[in-house]
């Protein structure tokens, strides 16, 4: 890939270490349970559930950083750490900024998978 969508470098040893098929079915289950995760932060952001919240981020910073998706894991990293803001408009700006990246991270996968 010629951006930083995700770094090849850590999925050619995640892929080298557990073969092509496993990862080819552990990145089909990140791209199938992620839109859920997704709707959990919003559900948090909604409920002000702080615990919620960072659960879901770290589930999805953890997911991210094994496949190499960088953007996508810093994002959520971020939001782990600092948790829900006080500004509901902050919040779901970057419960979108995350979306945006996952979809760009699942594309990326997509392809890499797919040739």
């Amino acid at each position: 890939m010629s951006d930083d969508t995700i770094d090849l470098s850590v999925f050619t040893e995640l892929q080298d270490a557990a073969g092509a098929d496993f990862i080819e079915e552990l990145v089909s289950t990140f791209l199938e349970e992620t839109p859920g995760i997704l709707s959990e932060l919003k559900t948090a952001a909604q409920s002000n559930d702080q615990d919620q919240f960072r659960r879901a981020a770290h589930s999805i910073k953890s997911n991210a950083s094994t496949f190499g998706a960088v953007q996508l894991a810093e994002l959520a990293r971020e939001m782990e750490l600092g948790g829900l803001r006080e500004e509901m408009d902050t919040n779901e700006t970057q419960i979108a900024a995350l979306d945006v990246a996952f979809q760009s991270a699942a594309s990326a996968l997509k392809s890499i998978i797919n040739g």
